[in-house]
């Protein structure tokens, strides 16, 4: 079964509070995971010397996806390393939660999505009284950049055909393949892990 089958939107049951290390900025970075009403979306809270800039999670606000992935806002406001974070509420059915962090970027962790897992599982997740909506995938839509693409097809439910390619030995060709719900998630996701490669530390510091 895939997300598109449940119908009523979620969000954390109690506040939930994770430290870590920014994997960019050496920084040690706090964030709190606060209930939020419905049709409130993924909101991010940014503080910084005392001022709190909002952000909201919307593609729209995507920038660049060099080593990690950023949101960003034409005011200024932006946020990096999102990407764990963002499975997670996505892999959860999470669709309301606000983000307080005092950094410029998502705390690495041990470089998977699990120490969100378990934050999100410890708060718990509330089902709310009003429905979702949905944008439903009608026909193909194909994006490319170099070698690399993504596809959209329609397809009842929520599933991923993901495959990279490395020159590394230790990495190589891989292929995953999976329909996608809370417990899939948690089971054979969550637990991936960011990898790098040496000639990439000078880039990341």
């Amino acid at each position: 079964m895939g997300l598109l089958l449940h119908d009523y939107q979620t969000t954390v049951k109690s506040r939930a509070t994770l430290t870590g290390i920014g994997v960019h900025s050496g920084k040690t970075v706090t964030v709190h995971f606060l209930p939020a009403d419905a049709d409130t979306g993924i909101v991010f809270h940014l503080s910084n010397g005392g001022e709190t800039r909002e952000l909201r999670a919307l593609v729209a606000e995507v920038g660049a996806t060099d080593l990690c992935t950023m949101l960003g806002d034409p005011a200024g406001a932006h946020i990096g390393t999102v990407e764990h974070l963002m499975a997670t509420v996505f892999g959860l059915g999470i669709d309301n939660v606000v983000i307080e962090i005092d950094g410029s970027e998502v705390p690495i962790l041990d470089g998977s999505a699990m120490a969100f897992v378990e934050a999100f599982d410890q708060a718990g997740i509330e089902t709310l009284a009003v429905k979702r909506r949905y944008i439903r995938v009608v026909k193909p839509v194909r994006v490319e950049a170099g070698a690399s693409w993504a596809e959209f097809r329609p397809y009842d439910g929520t599933r991923f055909e993901v495959e990279i390619d490395f020159e590394s030995p230790a990495i190589g060709r891989q292929q995953f393949a999976s329909d996608i719900n809370p417990d899939i998630f948690r089971r054979d996701i969550g637990r991936a892990r960011t990898f790098g490669f040496m000639k990439d530390v000078e880039r990341l510091w």
